[in-house]
């Protein structure tokens, strides 16, 4: 019950959201003050929520330390994509022909806070979190990753391929960074920093979206495995290995830290004695 009336509660506030942002047809400023504020929002319900339906501080989202810990994943994030980049550019999948649209790289950002954040609530913050509790760290891991690649075949230009790799790059990993760190500001800061690396620095396409340019005039070309095509640079197999890369070491430093969360194993009954 309670996982319903949270992702209720949260998916409320993201439809209305996305429909207040799409509305505005990305002009700049009220794209930006309109994702910042859903973004900001959807926080605010969320902590509101958990404390009603859980009766505890919702310390995943707590204020303190929130902006320590978001830098740290946005600079993985960011990171990750980068060098993602210049591997698919050293290949000739990628170019730079020169600078792009600091106006389009203003609105993403509004645009890429809000779908971040909605995302990181619904499917690390509740999915991920609660289902965890239920049956272990491994199998949600691996639940909430499929369930999160399925969310983007809707998307323009999906495949069951693309699906995948955002299913192992993105759902695997980002709820292994949760597992790790038992915070949602980090996997927040990493999904921002590569959503954001991609449309409004390299101005690729995110997910198969069209969006404005970003930061470069950026241009995608060669093999599907490669460029990610029409989806973007999502789809290339760098892409998915740099995820599973990133996804062992989380894992790692989660079992390190003793957050791996165990399969519940049903008690047998007890016997009854003959009398």
């Amino acid at each position: 019950m309670r996982l319903l009336m949270q992702f209720g509660a949260v998916a409320l506030v993201a439809f209305a959201g996305n429909a207040l942002v799409t509305a505005m047809h990305w002009n700049v400023p009220l794209t930006l003050v309109g994702g910042l504020a859903t973004a900001a929002l959807s926080l605010y319900v969320y902590a509101y929520v958990v404390k009603r339906t859980e009766r505890r501080e919702p310390l995943e989202v707590a204020v303190q330390g929130a902006v320590p810990a978001f830098g740290r994943g946005l600079l993985v994030g960011t990171a990750m994509f980068g060098a993602v980049i210049a591997i698919i550019a050293l290949f000739g999948g990628f170019e730079v022909l020169g600078w792009g649209s600091p106006a389009g790289a203003t609105a993403l950002l509004g645009f890429t806070a809000a779908a971040v954040v909605v995302e990181e609530l619904l499917f690390r913050g509740i999915l991920f979190r609660i289902v965890e509790q239920h049956i272990g760290t491994w199998a949600s891991l691996g639940l909430t990753g499929l369930l999160f690649g399925a969310a983007h075949l809707f998307n323009p230009h999906a495949t069951l391929w693309t699906a995948s790799a955002i299913a192992i790059e993105a759902g695997f990993m980002l709820a292994a960074v949760y597992a790790a760190t038992r915070n949602l500001w980090v996997p927040i800061g990493v999904h921002f920093g590569w959503n954001f690396a991609q449309g409004g620095i390299f101005s690729t396409s995110v997910s198969g979206q069209d969006a404005p340019q970003g930061l470069l005039d950026g241009v995608t070309s060669g093999p599907f495995l490669l460029s990610g095509g029409e989806f973007g640079p999502e789809a290339s197999g760098y892409s998915v290995l740099a995820g599973v890369a990133v996804t062992v070491v989380f894992l790692w430093l989660a079992r390190r830290r003793g957050n791996l969360v165990p399969l519940r194993r049903r008690s047998a009954p007890a016997a009854t004695l003959a009398g």
